[in-house]
């Protein structure tokens, strides 16, 4: 896309988060901002509008679905194939980047990363390519070595330890506290504990993991 102006929007609940993220963009001179969304349904009708290049999406928890960013990530590869996706989000972890990926995203990038590699990646998915950021890069190496492997072998070793604490009857607060996490960073581990037991329940969670072993 030598010499042509690189379109993209942004996607992300927190209204500073977007602004800061514009101010940071349009210093760019071949980067142009259309359009910003809070919500998943406002951001459809914005690339609807504005068929940008690039869609730069926030990856966060919900309060409904720990998958609901993950769903529109898919909804618009599937409707918008000519957007590609770029994951901008405070969540490293293996499961998650991997699912993004099969999703149709085209670039993660951890937002405590230097912005140099967030206008690295958009002009790299503009050019019909790929970027993954080194922390992300190294999670997919991990995460891709045995992604068929059952569930008890698939736990990472923060999986592992968010369990332990869920079996001790913490809440997602406790467990952020005692980990020294967030409770929608605790709350998204025992989500991914909850689907990789075939669990619906935290107590079948630990039922399960206890006849597996894992406790």
């Amino acid at each position: 896309m030598s010499g042509q102006t690189i379109t993209c929007v942004l996607i992300d609940d927190h209204a500073i988060v977007r602004q800061g993220l514009r101010s940071l963009l349009e210093r760019e001179d071949d980067i142009d901002v259309v359009g910003d969304a809070a919500d998943g349904q406002s951001a459809l009708q914005l690339i609807a509008s504005a068929l940008p290049h690039v869609a730069v999406l926030d990856l966060k928890l919900s309060a409904r679905s720990d998958t609901e960013r993950l769903d529109l990530c898919s909804t618009i590869v599937s409707n918008y194939p000519g957007v590609a996706v770029l994951i901008l989000t405070t969540f490293l972890d293996e499961a998650l980047i991997i699912d993004a990926i099969r999703r149709g995203a085209k670039g993660y990038v951890v937002k405590d990363v230097d912005t140099s590699a967030v206008v690295s990646a958009i002009r790299e998915l503009s050019a019909g390519r790929s970027y993954f950021d080194g922390r992300s890069s190294t999670a997919i190496i991990r995460g891709i070595h045995s992604p068929d492997e059952p569930a008890e072998n698939t736990l990472t070793s923060r999986e592992l330890e968010v369990l332990e604490l869920v079996a001790a009857g913490m809440s997602n607060r406790q467990i952020g506290e005692a980990l020294f996490i967030s409770s929608a960073t605790a709350k998204f581990h025992v989500g991914n504990i909850l689907r990789k037991l075939g669990a619906t329940r935290r107590t079948e969670a630990v039922h399960t993991a206890g006849k597996l072993g894992l406790l």
